[in-house]
């Protein structure tokens, strides 16, 4: 849960209106929203969809998606969050209780470092977008290699040559860049991962790079099909002679902070090991 209106507090009572993204096909999602809407009706409060969820339940106001980030108080995901709901912080039978919690500031905030992707073409105007998650410069559908040259402050780095280079930020090392043999950073860390994915020489390792520095991609070597993807929600084909930047945003993305640390997290999802005998006091 997301509060994108004022990030120096937590939402408090009064009227406010509540956004929800759920994927269509998530029927599960569907059924929490039907509950949640007449609970938040009953609440004072108003519940807030997108024109893209066709099957809003009655008594929601719909409103753009472009729009729903200005319209609302609290944005609330349903149906997990694309990546092994690592930022899905409460289970659905949680929902009214962590809703109410975080509608009355009783429930803290956590900020999450976002890049700052700035697309450089010449002869164009730049054009930035932002990631919570990443930033991947990639083969788009050919099979083939392609060479990226990275620069961290104007400084060489390598020429990678590789099936792409995954820029993620500390909430997204535990996606792409996790399947792809990257570091795992614990939230809260200034810092973005540099990795390659699927690198022809076994030597190239993934890099921790400080939040502050920019990182600079560009291709060094002719090469068709290329793609830049931000998130997995904007793309744009690359050509040699392109360039891409970068670095941490000057806002982050205010959350609602989970009742479970990120361990717990990480133990859920990756089923790591906990012996019964060492649980949350660190005993040896």
């Amino acid at each position: 849960m997301s509060p994108p209106r004022d990030t120096n507090v937590g939402v408090t009572s009064g009227s406010k209106r509540v956004g929800f993204i759920l994927k269509p096909d998530k029927t599960e999602a569907g059924a929490l929203l039907e509950d949640l809407v007449p609970w938040l009706r009953a609440q004072g409060h108003v519940p807030v969809v997108t024109t893209e969820d066709q099957l809003a339940p009655t008594g929601c106001e719909v409103v753009p998606e472009s729009e729903m980030g200005e319209v609302v108080d609290l944005a609330v995901a349903l149906g997990g969050d694309g990546q092994l709901g690592f930022l899905a912080g409460f289970a659905p039978s949680e929902a009214q209780e962590a809703l109410a919690a975080a509608l009355t500031g009783k429930l803290a905030l956590t900020r999450r470092m976002r890049l700052a992707v700035a697309f450089k073409r010449p002869s164009a105007e730049p054009v930035v977008r932002y990631a919570l998650n990443d930033a991947v410069l990639h083969q788009g559908a050919m099979a083939r290699l392609v060479e990226i040259d990275a620069f961290v402050d104007g400084e060489f780095v390598a020429s990678y040559r590789a099936d792409g280079l995954i820029v993620a930020t500390p909430t997204g090392s535990t996606a792409y860049n996790m399947a792809a043999g990257g570091p795992i950073v614990v939230p809260g860390q200034d810092a973005m991962t540099l990795t390659p994915i699927c690198a022809h020489a076994l030597t190239a390792r993934p890099l921790v790079i400080g939040a502050s520095a920019t990182i600079r991609l560009q291709l060094g070597g002719d090469a068709r099909g290329v793609l830049i993807t931000v998130d997995a929600q904007w793309g744009h084909s690359f050509l040699p002679g392109d360039v891409v930047e970068m670095t941490a945003a000057a806002k982050p993305l205010v959350m609602f902070k989970s009742t479970q640390s990120f361990f717990d997290v990480m133990r859920d999802k990756l089923h790591w090991g906990a012996r019964s005998d060492k649980k949350a006091k660190g005993g040896s």
